[in-house]
C-alpha cells in the first residue's frame, strides 16, 4: 500500500467553493485588470496541486511561483505561458528549462537579463524595485541597452506597505508609472492582495493576489469579501481523566482545579501549531469550543473536552483557524499561519 493511502491523524480541509469565490471577488475588485494568483510556497501551504485547478476553473490564467521546482509541480495543470517564476533564472539550467516548458522568467537584475539572452531569450517578465529594496532592477538601471533586447510580457513591481495608508504607496505608484514609460511591455502589475483595495491607479493590467485567496484579510477594505478556505483537522489520540491538582504537559503550566476530561490531539509545533498557542488556542466540535490546555508539544496538544463529552478516541476536531482571528490570538501573521502548516497534514 502506498504511503499516501495510509490513514493520517491530520488533514487540511480545503473549501474549494470559498477559494473560487475569493479569486472571483479579487478579480472583480481589480476592475479593468485581471487577477492572477500567487501559488508559491505550495499555494501558501494550502497545496498547489489542489488549489491551481480550482483557480483555473474559476477563470485565473496567470500563476506566480518562486522556484523552478514549484513551477515543475504545476506545469502540467495549466497552459504554457501561464506560470511566472518570480526569482528569475538563478542559473543557465533554470533558464533553459523554463524556455522549454513555456514558463516565463521574471528578470530581476542585469545579470539575469544577460543569462536569459545568452540562452536565446524569448518572452519574459521584468521586476522593477520601486522602494521595497528586495529583488528587482533599480530605477537607475532601466536605461541599460541590455534591457531593450528583452521581450517583456509583464512589467512588475511590489508594494511595501499596501495594507497601510502611507505615502510610500503613492511614491511606489509614481515610480512604477515612470518605469512603464521607460520599458516597452505588454502588461503591467503592481498590486498584491491589499494593493487591489488601494484603487484603480494601482491595478495596471494584472493584479497578483496571494494571502487573500486563501482566506487572509490584510486590510479593512477586504472585510466581508473574503471567505475562510482552510480548516486544519486533527484526530483525538487518547482521552484522559484528570483529578484536581493534576498538571498537563511540559513545565506544568496548566494545573486542573477540578476533575475534568481532556483529549490528547495529534497536532503540535512540528505541524506548524506553535507554542504561542499554549493556553490560547482552541479546537471546535459542532460549534463548541474546546480550549487548549498547557504547553503545545512537538506532536501533541491537550484540549478540554467539557463542552463535548461524547468525543472518543479517533474522533476529529477542527482547529480554530479563521486567519484574522487566529492572527490576533497567536501574534503570528496571517501569512505565517498558512505557510507553517506542515507536511503531515493530508491535503
Amino acid at each position: 500500500m502506498p504511503a499516501e493511502a495510509l490513514p493520517a491523524a491530520l488533514r487540511l480541509d480545503l473549501d474549494r467553493a470559498a477559494l473560487a469565490h475569493n479569486w472571483a471577488a479579487l478579480d472583480r475588485l481589480s476592475g479593468a485588470a485581471r487577477a492572477g494568483a500567487a501559488v508559491k510556497a505550495d499555494a501558501y501551504g494550502v497545496g498547489a496541486r489542489q488549489a491551481v485547478p480550482v483557480l483555473h476553473q474559476a477563470g485565473c490564467r496567470d500563476f506566480f511561483v518562486t522556484y523552478t521546482a514549484e513551477a515543475a509541480d504545476i506545469v502540467d495543470l495549466v497552459e504554457p505561458g501561464s506560470i511566472a517564476l518570480l526569482h528569475g533564472p538563478l542559473a543557465a539550467i533554470d533558464a533553459q528549462w523554463a524556455k522549454a516548458k513555456g514558463v516565463r522568467q521574471v528578470i530581476n537584475s542585469l545579470d539575469q537579463a544577460r543569462r536569459w539572452i545568452e540562452i536565446g531569450g524569448g518572452l519574459c517578465d521584468v521586476m522593477v524595485d520601486t522602494g521595497i529594496n528586495r529583488l528587482g532592477l533599480a530605477m537607475s538601471e532601466l536605461g541599460d541597452p541590455l534591457l531593450r533586447q528583452l521581450d517583456i510580457d509583464v512589467l512588475h513591481s511590489h508594494l511595501a506597505s499596501s495594507e497601510e495608508d502611507v505615502p510610500m504607496n503613492a511614491l511606489q505608484l509614481a515610480r512604477w508609472q515612470e518605469a512603464r514609460s521607460l520599458l516597452p511591455h505588454r502588461r503591467a502589475s503592481l498590486a498584491n492582495s491589499a494593493g487591489i483595495a488601494l484603487g484603480a491607479a494601482w491595478h495596471g493590467d494584472l493584479t497578483r493576489p496571494g494571502v487573500a485567496l486563501y482566506g487572509g484579510v490584510p486590510c479593512k477594505a477586504l472585510v466581508g469579501e473574503i471567505r475562510q478556505v482552510v480548516r486544519p483537522m486533527a484526530a483525538i489520540m487518547q482521552l484522559r481523566d484528570l483529578a484536581a491538582g493534576d498538571a498537563v504537559g511540559y513545565n506544568s503550566i496548566f494545573v486542573a482545579e477540578r476533575p475534568m476530561r481532556v483529549g490528547v490531539v495529534a497536532l503540535g509545533y512540528a505541524d506548524g501549531y506553535l507554542r504561542c498557542w499554549s493556553g490560547k488556542g482552541s479546537m471546535i466540535s459542532k460549534g463548541r469550543e474546546l480550549p487548549v490546555l498547557g504547553r503545545v508539544s512537538m506532536d501533541m496538544t491537550v484540549i478540554d473536552l467539557a463542552a463535548a463529552p461524547e468525543l472518543r478516541e479517533g474522533d476529529w476536531v477542527e482547529v480554530a483557524y479563521d486567519l484574522p482571528a487566529a492572527s490576533a490570538i497567536s501574534g503570528l501573521s496571517q501569512y505565517e499561519l498558512l505557510t507553517l502548516l506542515g507536511k503531515r497534514f493530508s491535503r
